[in-house]
């Protein structure tokens, strides 16, 4: 077993341009921030994004690092819809496959069981279909009632991910992460479902701390599928990460009202440290 810690540059050198690219969390809820910091440093481009979406892909859409993206949404909770996004979106900067949530989940669980596809009720009969016209359907071979109807399905097909990107409240230096919110966000088939996998949390602790004071069950993340491990106190930001903190309401409206190229001279023009400066310099002004 080996230490896995390493710093949010080093995470996100080992990304490539074209990769598909997994990033967990919820909508504006336990994002891997830090790590699209850090990748929105880089020069790479040109990736698949599969998220349930959030400021991770507001921030990528609006950089033009996005050639495709799979979402079942792209929202900021309190702020319905990722403006970000949107805007990338209205202006084709990128293919979208928009798919329902469940569907999306079963997308992630078939390719962590390393299958092709899964059947999944959700879908049908809805314009899932017709805006994806590359899904197909499959028939159950069991008669499944008394009657005998084959009942339908949508074939969603596997979301392989060459990478993926997720955040932790907790994790040791092996790889195990923690989760000790309300929601896993399906954090842990990202994970499975990739090659490669970086977990960001708010601390690194000892393996025998991980369950001092939590449940065994909040063990969300197995070492076995985890290839990075770093530590981001306040990585999250300005998204929620609960029980560490909540949500940054009035930070998100100013993300949602700036521009792109506005937010991101301010905002991301070095490393984490100098966001974090740049965060509690503008609280500063904020409140004077």
């Amino acid at each position: 077993m080996s230490d896995k810690t390493m710093t949010p540059d080093e995470a996100v050198s080992r990304l490539r341009t074209g990769m598909t690219l997994g990033i967990g969390g919820w909508g504006s809820r336990r994002k891997p921030m830090a790590l699209v910091r850090a990748l929105l440093r880089t020069g790479i481009t040109d990736l698949t994004v599969v998220s349930y979406g959030g400021p991770d892909v507001g921030l990528l859409a609006a950089a033009g690092r996005i050639r495709k993206l799979v979402t079942a949404f792209a929202t900021l909770d309190s702020i319905p819809l990722e403006p970000h996004y949107r805007a990338a979106r209205e202006r084709g900067a990128f293919e979208l496959m928009e798919v329902d949530e469940a569907m999306f989940m079963w997308g992630l669980r078939a390719a962590a069981n390393r299958l092709p596809f899964l059947p999944v009720r959700a879908g049908i009969g809805s314009d899932v279909m017709r805006v994806n016209p590359g899904l197909r359907t499959v028939t159950s071979p069991y008669a499944d009632g008394p009657s005998g109807i084959r009942e339908e399905f949508v074939a969603m097909p596997a979301l392989r991910l060459d990478a993926a990107l997720v955040h932790m409240n907790r994790a040791d230096r092996l790889g195990n992460g923690q989760y000790l919110g309300p929601d896993p966000y399906f954090d842990d088939l990202f994970c499975e479902a990739a090659d490669t996998a970086y977990v960001s949390c708010e601390r690194v602790v000892d393996t025998a701390e991980l369950t001092k004071e939590a449940a065994p069950q909040t063990l969300l993340l197995d070492r076995s599928s985890v290839t990075g491990v770093v530590e981001t106190p306040n990585g999250a930001h300005f998204t929620s990460c609960v029980p560490d903190y909540g949500r940054d309401e009035a930070f998100q409206k100013l993300y949602a009202t700036t521009s792109y190229a506005e937010f991101a001279e301010r905002f991301l023009g070095g490393d984490e440290h100098a966001y974090q400066r740049a965060v509690q310099a503008w609280r500063k002004e904020r409140n004077q």
